[in-house]
């Protein structure tokens, strides 16, 4: 199929699905749901697509909320294109997650309805636990993105639309200290005070900071300071979030704290102990797959700048793009001084401008889809690029 009847077969597909994907994304809206309890949006997602036709495994991976949707034609590439749908505690959907969701439900009903005779395979894949948890990382160990040729994704923003560039990598760090109870009036001399230990740990990171570089961040929570005040704290706890732009980098800030633990553990004659969870890795932007989804975004209204923009967030889509090329596009639905995970985002989730928003990632990301599957060479030159970025690092570590 030419390119040009696509497209227009794409944008008129548009029109029919409009009012039921924007009834998805604020239903998925109205029923925010934490990470792995999506029950609620993986259904809507996994009937809509059903009932459209693809052939759809719901618990993938072994997460009850996770999905695979699958519409094959031929035997060329396969194309994966990404759905997030878990909301954050508090603030429900300030990351429009329902967008995503729904946008990439509705780029692979768009793809079908315009070509069903594709010479590939299409596959959405529902991703749970994006903010915490890593969906995406437990579906790469499981095996499904075994045989995918590239990753789409798209995410909502404030302020000016793009592509996303680099992202932090991360560890958490859970920091467990033993002292010894005693009376705090009576006898405090007998006990060993393990909530000192971590008020030194929070002092000793504190003045590592001004030590590290510009990219590195690190946010805690004292989560176990003792039960009854007059008795000497005999366990406290302390968690670190620490992110750097990659792996090696968050790996020497874990180091670093882990040191500073040890000396407040020294100090303070407390026992120490470490609970690591490698977290999320750095994304690799692949700009051959950006640069197509520029142009795509560009033809539906959404212009983006030509080069992909760093972030200082992190996300598991990073663990996607170090296993296969992948792009992901950030359309804005808000204004600038909106910021993400606020209660502010939240309403922009659920607004005209968000609706409108939706729909057009749906039609880029077929776009996208349709370049990438009936153009050899540009995904040839997408892995290539993949390759050499992978062989860097390789080298480099």
């Amino acid at each position: 199929m030419e390119r040009a009847t696509f497209l227009r077969r794409v944008d008129e597909a548009a029109a029919e699905i409009n009012d039921k994907l924007v009834d998805i994304s604020l239903r998925i809206h109205a029923a925010p749901e934490l990470a792995f309890k999506e029950y609620t949006a993986a259904k809507l997602l996994t009937d809509y697509l059903t009932a459209e036709g693809f052939a759809v495994q719901l618990g993938a991976a072994g997460m009850e909320t996770a999905f695979v949707a699958e519409w094959r034609g031929g035997d060329g590439p396969t194309i994966a294109i990404l759905a997030e749908y878990d909301a954050l505690p508090d603030v429900g959907h300030a990351c429009g997650h329902n967008i995503i969701g729904t946008a990439a439900a509705g780029a692979g009903v768009l793809f079908k309805r315009a070509w069903p005779e594709l010479p590939g395979r299409i596959l959405v894949l529902g991703t749970p636990a994006e903010e915490g948890g890593g969906g995406k990382i437990l579906m790469i160990e499981g095996g499904i993105f075994e045989g995918v040729d590239a990753a789409l994704m798209m995410h909502p923003t404030t302020g000016e639309s793009k592509i996303g560039g680099t992202s932090l990598a991360t560890s958490d760090l859970v920091i467990n200290f033993k002292g010894k109870p005693a009376h705090a009036a009576g006898s405090p001399h007998r006990g060993v005070n393990a909530l000192d230990a971590v008020v030194q740990t929070y002092v000793n990171v504190s003045m590592l900071r001004q030590h590290v570089t510009s990219d590195v961040r690190m946010h805690c929570l004292i989560t176990k300071g003792g039960s009854v005040i007059n008795i000497v704290p005999e366990e406290a706890e302390i968690r670190y979030l620490l992110r750097a732009l990659t792996r090696e980098g968050v790996d020497l800030v874990v180091k670093r704290v882990r040191e500073c633990a040890e000396g407040a553990a020294r100090s303070t004659m407390a026992e120490v102990s470490f609970v690591e969870t490698t977290g999320y890795d750095e994304r690799w932007p692949n700009k051959t797959i950006g640069d197509v989804m520029i142009e795509h975004f560009g033809r539906v209204g959404i212009a983006m700048p030509p080069e992909p923009a760093p972030s200082g967030g992190s996300t598991d889509f990073g663990n996607v793009s170090k296993v296969v090329p992948a792009a992901n596009a950030y359309p804005a639905i808000g204004p600038q001084n909106v910021a993400g995970h606020s209660r502010e985002f939240a309403v922009c989730s659920a607004s005209a401008e968000g609706n409108r928003v939706l729909l057009q990632s749906a039609q880029a990301m077929a776009g996208t889809a349709y370049d990438l599957m009936t153009e050899p060479e540009l995904l040839a030159k997408a892995k290539q690029e993949y390759s050499a970025r992978a062989s860097l690092v390789g080298l480099r570590g």
